[in-house]
């Protein structure tokens, strides 16, 4: 039903029902906010979005309240204003004055929200917090004394991941958010997805920073440091530096990190082919043998540790698979290094990755040849940026440069893991091709595009109708494993990514995100597999070459040993 309010002495039709945020925003106004997220339940808890009801004489919460008939609203009365400079003077009296040193400075919606304020003196002196940094976890540091208490963190992990890691402890004065009675969150239920780190407006969470190993490599001579890049960062990167979100800057991220020293640069791309090689030999055979179905992707290092707490009994079917960034990764160190004539031990490698998890992957015991990690150090897209600001390169000055071969040659089929439904679709071109021996017609597979939550379909190989899943964020995959358990039986192939629309939308890739800047990442890939012309994995010569020269073919003895591990049952402490 339609009613007339009034804001700013102006009438404005608005939905009964309607937040008053979303009138005001609607109307061009803009009303800062800190705890508020879009889609989620609003809680009105830090008060920054307060507006003046004229009607009733109260400040009121834009994001809390619906339009009601009558309603005249001063968007930015002086007593509004004064109101608003209050709350975060108050978060400003017991916040740490380290702004100089913080990783968010800059990027900080509290410093942003002091300045747009006009808060340039201390008129309110608080006891500072003086909590300890947790640097338990392997992919996150936590800074409690920079939390002010909005509950973003709360909601992405136990709406969205439905992983519940950390809440609110205490009470009052004493309140905090954290993990179980407040120990580290190595102890906890934590992914290590990052999702956290996106919504949180401070710097009370950040992701570990691997800078000064790296540096030290790049500085050994004994060393020969290599890099590795995943499909989702060369559309993203370029947003770190003000291009427009989804431009493709592959060639310039070559010729910048050649220039900061890193003797060889590989494209992760190469080993997602890799991994569709694998995965759809293991899809045909777990089929044929009618065994452990669905099979499940194992791409996503969040999704893993989420099943090795929460979905243990859906561990046989998750795909064997290593990761592309283990896989190329294990390749390097045995392969690579065999005939570049290096020994393992003084190969360095690092990867380049749009997810926090993968630091924590790069570090499990079962990512390891002969007591040598497979990957020796994982740079986010955020971190990437930094490191290029390090080194003093202007990325937009450079000329665009290839990746070094081997294991640089990509199919855009592989480019596709840096969106859900990416590792489906590149899958089911290969196997498509294996089970019939020839190829789709039409590569594209509309079904399973797109970044909503979940998406089904059935597709015709022949004589077989495969039905596939494709969900993101785990709270959809939880839902898709209930209806498995109570007897659903009609799915052969899921994939799973634990971030929102997948790689793209990973808890690595740049701050601030917003659903337009993931539909152009979106975007920006599929255009790739439009205009190149390596459309499937199972064509990529130099994975065909990697079989001819070294592993055989997919699923042999080597390709099991050095490729696919095995995960179990995780139990957590607290």
């Amino acid at each position: 039903m339609k009613l007339t309010i009034t804001i700013n002495n102006k009438p404005v039709k608005a939905e009964k029902g309607e937040l008053l945020l979303d009138v005001l925003e609607r109307e061009g106004i803009r009303v800062p906010t800190l705890c508020y997220m879009k889609d989620f339940l609003p809680s009105g808890a830090c008060r920054m979005c307060v507006v003046e009801n004229e009607q009733t004489g109260k400040l009121i919460t834009a994001c809390s309240y619906t339009v009601d008939h009558g309603m005249n609203i001063k968007s930015h009365s002086a007593r509004v204003i004064e109101a608003r400079k209050t709350i975060v003077e108050l978060l400003l009296s017991n916040h740490p004055d380290d702004c100089l040193y913080c990783v968010r400075n800059g990027n900080c919606d509290l410093q942003d929200l002091a300045r747009e304020h006009c808060i340039t003196e201390r008129r309110i002196s608080g006891e500072k917090n003086r909590h300890h940094l947790d640097l338990s976890s392997a992919s996150i540091v936590r800074d409690p004394a920079k939390c002010i208490l909005c509950g973003r963190c709360v909601k992405v992990c136990s709406e969205v991941m439905e992983v519940s890691a950390i809440d609110f402890i205490n009470r009052g004065s004493q309140t905090l958010i954290g993990p179980t009675f407040n120990k580290g969150l190595n102890t906890s239920s934590c992914i290590n997805c990052g999702q956290c780190i996106m919504v949180c407006p401070t710097g009370a969470l950040s992701e570990k920073n691997h800078f000064a190993e790296i540096r030290d490599a790049l500085n050994d001579p004994a060393k020969t440091v290599v890099v590795q890049y995943a499909p989702a960062i060369s559309v993203t990167l370029a947003e770190e530096f003000g291009m427009a979100a989804g431009t493709d800057v592959n060639g310039l991220m070559n010729a910048a990190l050649r220039k900061i020293g890193f003797d060889r640069i590989f494209d992760t791309t190469f080993a997602a082919d890799l991994t569709i090689m694998e995965e759809s030999a293991e899809l045909i055979e777990r089929i044929t043998q009618g065994e452990d179905l669905p099979l499940i992707t194992s791409c996503c290092p969040g999704w893993i540790k989420y099943a090795e707490e929460f979905a243990c009994d859906f561990l046989p079917n998750i795909s064997s698979c290593k990761s592309p960034q283990q896989m190329l990764g294990a390749v390097l160190k045995s392969y690579y290094a065999d005939i570049s004539g290096i020994e393992p031990e003084n190969l360095y490698v690092v990867a380049i990755m749009p997810c926090t998890a993968k630091k924590f992957e790069g570090q499990r015991e079962e990512m390891t040849q002969k007591g040598i990690s497979d990957i020796d150090a994982v740079l986010t897209t955020r971190e990437l940026a930094d490191f290029i600001r390090l080194f003093g390169i202007s990325i937009d000055k450079l000329e665009a440069e290839t990746a070094d071969s081997p294991h640089g040659i990509r199919s855009s089929a592989g480019k596709l893991f840096g969106v859900s439904g990416g590792v489906m679709e590149a899958a089911l071109r290969t196997a498509y091709f294996k089970l019939t021996n020839k190829e789709m017609k039409q590569f594209r597979i509309q079904q399973v595009r797109g970044c909503i939550g979940r998406k089904e379909a059935k597709i015709q190989i022949g004589d077989l109708q495969l039905g596939v899943a494709v969900v993101n964020g785990l709270a959809n995959a939880k839902k898709l494993l209930d209806e498995i358990r109570n007897g659903r039986n009609d799915l052969h192939f899921i994939e799973v990514m634990a971030c929102p629309g997948g790689c793209i939308g990973g808890g690595g890739q740049p701050l601030r995100k917003n659903s337009e800047s993931i539909i152009k990442r979106m975007e920006a890939l599929y255009q790739i597999d439009e205009t190149e012309t390596i459309n499937v994995s199972h064509k990529n010569p130099e994975v065909l070459a990697l079989y001819q020269n070294f592993l055989e073919k997919p699923l042999s003895r080597k390709s099991h040993k050095l490729l696919h591990t095995t995960y179990c049952q995780r139990d957590v402490l607290l």
